[in-house]
């Protein structure tokens, strides 16, 4: 068997295996959210006797006085906010960290280091958050997704500085440019590719994000859409079919923006990686 025949055989098994992993747990969940409550809790990939396509899904959007419709009101001002604190600060810092040597350098990069590492602890962070009054508020949950996403941020800016000549600084400060200047106008425009793979990666991370909202934004005002999927598991009775129409429904945001920009995120990860 010649070499090219053996390549081509290995990269048709791969795709039929990502097609297995990937997409027959997709099918499963698209299938079972057609089916009836008892249909459903078989748990097998088998066609429905009959669909109840709008039936499930309209009972879903307007379950518990429209709380899904709510639930993605909240997780939207929740994911654009965080994102945009991110963007701002951690570039920033990103560049800071990347342009600045100095003795204080190795300490602020371990603590960078320290913070991607270091698991968050909850009972003191709500003890803080309720101390300082934001607690099971917008605003506090936001500040929380910001603090636990900023480390990898600012790591990704930070490398995808490297691949930014000095020059360009040194020619907008002989130009006259000041320190912001030269940031927001000459340095921000060139990190669109790294922006765009730190928006799509904290997008899907802070929409399907289900234990922070848990602890530290409850309520019932204050459902993220993860949360939900409460609505469906009980002790004593489970609408599957229910759940797996909520699955769906929650699961297209994100999967949308993944395949319009997975191109971007694959061009941000690895720009600057080989660049010393």
């Amino acid at each position: 068997m010649s070499r090219g025949v053996r390549k081509t055989i290995i990269e048709i098994v791969a795709v039929l295996l990502s097609g297995v992993i990937f997409w027959v747990p997709f099918y499963f969940v698209i299938i079972n959210s057609f089916k009836t409550r008892t249909e459903a809790s078989l748990m097998n990939i088998s066609w429905p006797s009959s669909f109840h396509i709008w039936a499930n899904y309209k009972e879903v959007l307007l379950a518990q006085n429209n709380m899904l419709l709510r639930a993605f009101y909240n997780s939207t001002i929740l994911t654009v906010a965080s994102i945009v604190l991110l963007v701002f600060f951690c570039s920033m810092a990103g560049f800071v960290l990347q342009r600045r040597q100095d003795k204080a350098s190795p300490i602020i990069n371990f603590l960078v280091l320290a913070g991607l590492m270091i698991p968050p602890a909850i009972v003191p962070t709500i003890w803080v958050v309720d101390y300082i009054g934001l607690f099971k508020t917008m605003q506090g949950i936001i500040l929380i997704e910001v603090a636990l996403a900023a480390p990898f941020t600012i790591i990704l800016y930070r490398g995808f500085m490297v691949s930014i000549p000095r020059e360009i600084d040194e020619a907008a400060t002989v130009d006259g440019c000041n320190s912001f200047r030269l940031y927001f106008q000459v340095i921000f425009p060139l990190l669109q590719p790294v922006t765009a793979t730190i928006i799509v990666l904290s997008a899907v991370t802070i929409f399907n994000d289900f234990v922070n909202p848990l602890y530290f934004f409850p309520g019932a005002n204050n459902v993220t859409v993860q949360l939900t999927l409460y609505n469906y598991i009980s002790r004593s009775l489970n609408s599957w079919n229910l759940l797996f129409t909520n699955v769906v429904l929650i699961s297209l945001p994100p999967l949308v923006l993944f395949i319009f920009f997975n191109k971007k995120i694959v061009a941000g990860m690895t720009a600057g990686a080989v660049k010393g």
